[in-house]
């Protein structure tokens, strides 16, 4: 049964290297951290939500918004062999009524902070701008080439884009929800920049990448999505 239905369009994905033990406390019970070519990767991750249906109705001044995400990749072994999901330490959203329904249907841990965004094409090039706001404006901004080009099989976007559950993590039990959609074009990044304060926004643990150079900046078009209802798996 499907929960939700929306699009997520242009996300911009920032991948940072970092050292295992610091997601091991977040790590949801019955899954392993997934690695890419030897490496742990947290990921912060700005896109639009567009027509947002939920359980299939559209609900009123809720359907386009921003989401801003900070998540680690992880797998869980099944009969048939892996399954790939991720782990959310913080999603950002600007309405109230989002995180409520978010913190207590699926126990993730959503926030509420003003937001903005700013999504320009000129010159066969893109401009992607997600903002938020607490005390102080955040930032990820990026140019693009306009030309969306398809996944390579094996490259770190793959490995980025195609872990297609989440899972959560509360106290000894975890859950799980699938979330379908065909694989992702990408754009080639040109340029970006960051204005993060890691400290105020996740906490002293991720303080330490806003002097660390990102393993790679990526824009990913996006398509629509399916969410499934979740179930608990221990």
């Amino acid at each position: 049964m499907n929960f939700l239905k929306a699009e997520w369009r242009k996300l911009a994905i920032i991948n940072y290297e970092t050292d295992p033990k610091i997601l091991l406390k977040y790590l949801p019970e019955g899954t392993e951290l997934d690695f890419y070519n030897g490496r742990c990767y947290v990921s912060l991750v700005g896109f639009m939500f567009l027509n947002t249906k939920l359980l299939g109705f559209p609900i009123p001044f809720h359907r386009d918004f921003e989401e801003v995400n900070l998540r680690f990749y992880v797998r869980k072994r099944e009969k048939n062999g892996w399954k790939r999901g991720v782990v959310f330490i913080k999603e950002i959203v600007p309405k109230p009524a989002l995180s409520f329904v978010a913190n207590s249907i699926y126990k993730e841990n959503y926030e509420t902070m003003q937001m903005k965004n700013k999504i320009q094409q000129k010159d066969n090039k893109l401009l992607i701008k997600y903002s938020w706001k607490d005390k102080n404006w955040h930032s990820i901004e990026l140019t693009a080439g306009n030309d969306a080009l398809p996944m390579k099989s094996n490259s770190e976007f793959e490995f980025i884009t195609e872990h297609y559950y989440g899972f959560t993590k509360r106290g000894n039990r975890t859950s799980e929800y699938k979330v379908s959609h065909p694989q992702w074009n990408y754009h080639i990044v040109e340029n970006y920049q960051l204005e993060i304060d890691f400290y105020r926004v996740y906490g002293k643990e991720f303080e330490f990448l806003k002097d660390q150079k990102p393993i790679s900046v990526m824009l990913a078009e996006g398509s629509e999505i399916e969410v499934k209802v979740k179930k608990y798996i221990v």
